[in-house]
Order: structure tokens, then C-alpha cells, then sequence
């Protein structure tokens, strides 16, 4: 994969869900994280990938999910700052999944 982030801030879940599947199907990236504030009411995706593919994804996401975003985003080649932040927010999200995933003697 690429180093460029593409970011887009959009209005519920759902939307967001409906904005991933939307960039992930139009061009070549991966979900690096996603961060809820408000309660799910904003949800922020990034994703990785070459700067074309990424721009590509970001703009056919912001024209075609179920709701505008908020905001959008691509960063070609990100200072390392930028790319420590969203390690950061990916390792939270990544806890989070391992303390809900069930031990193999709890199932």
C-alpha cells in the first residue's frame, strides 16, 4: 500500500459503513482506523493507499454515500507526526478488539 491517507468525517454510522464500502470498492485502499465522537453521530474513516487511488476513493465516497460529509481529506506522503497519530488512534481501535473478542474457553 501507499503512503497517502484519505480521510472523510461524515454523520452516523451507517453513512460511514455506506462511505468505506463506497471507497473500498472504487479503488485500491485499506482502513487504517475509524474514530466515533458524539456517540457515533460523527465518524471519521481513514484509509491508505496510493495518492490516486486514495483520491479516487475519497471523492467517489463524498459523491456517492448516503450522506455529504462533513469533511474530506487526502494527505499525499504524511509527516511522520500525521502518520504517529494515526498509529495512535489505530492501536486504541485495535484494544478495543481484542478485549471483545471472546477467549477460546469463554465460547
Amino acid at each position: 500500500m501507499g503512503k497517502s491517507l484519505g480521510f472523510i468525517e461524515i454523520s452516523g454510522v451507517t453513512a460511514a459503513i455506506d462511505a468505506l464500502d463506497i471507497m473500498c470498492k472504487t479503488a485500491d485502499v485499506e482502513l487504517v482506523t475509524w474514530e466515533r465522537k458524539l456517540g457515533g453521530r460523527l465518524v471519521t474513516l481513514i484509509v491508505r493507499g496510493d495518492v490516486s487511488a486514495v483520491t479516487e476513493a475519497v471523492e467517489a465516497a463524498a459523491a456517492g454515500a448516503i450522506k455529504k460529509p462533513v469533511a474530506k481529506a487526502v494527505i499525499a506522503n504524511p509527516h511522520a507526526e500525521t502518520e504517529r497519530l494515526v498509529a495512535l488512534s489505530a492501536s486504541r481501535l485495535t484494544k478495543k478488539n481484542v478485549k471483545d473478542v471472546p477467549m477460546k474457553h469463554d465460547t
